[in-house]
């Protein structure tokens, strides 16, 4: 019975561990590092056609240079991203929680790091 509701645990954490944690843009500050599902409203968006990489910045909730939260898309990686969300939409992104100049984000490599 014991070795049956050991296994039974290792299960159910390793699922858990596979699934990234659904957290605000304005928590995410608070998760660097960390594996997880940031969400929010895209407040703004640029792209900087003239930059080194050809970067997207997709900020949430707060418009730069006010931004919570950023997502990164680099130029090389845009086409298999395809449509990227549209300004006032509800957004979120899945990967690792890095900071940048004082700003959480995440880079996004691939179209189901995004969802509504």
């Amino acid at each position: 019975m014991t070795r049956t509701i050991a296994l039974l645990f290792l299960t159910l954490a390793a699922s858990l561990l596979g699934r990234a944690q659904s957290i605000a843009a304005a928590d995410a500050k608070n998760h660097i590092g960390e594996h997880a599902k940031v969400c929010g409203k895209v407040a703004s968006e640029h792209t900087a056609s003239n930059s080194r990489g050809q970067p997207t910045f997709i900020n949430l909730d707060s418009a730069y240079p006010k931004q919570v939260f950023t997502l990164l898309i680099w130029g090389e990686d845009r086409a298999s991203i395809g449509e990227l969300p549209k300004d006032g939409s509800r957004v979120c992104v899945t990967g690792r929680v890095q900071e940048y100049r004082g700003v959480p984000e995440i880079v996004v490599k691939a179209k189901d790091q995004l969802s509504n």
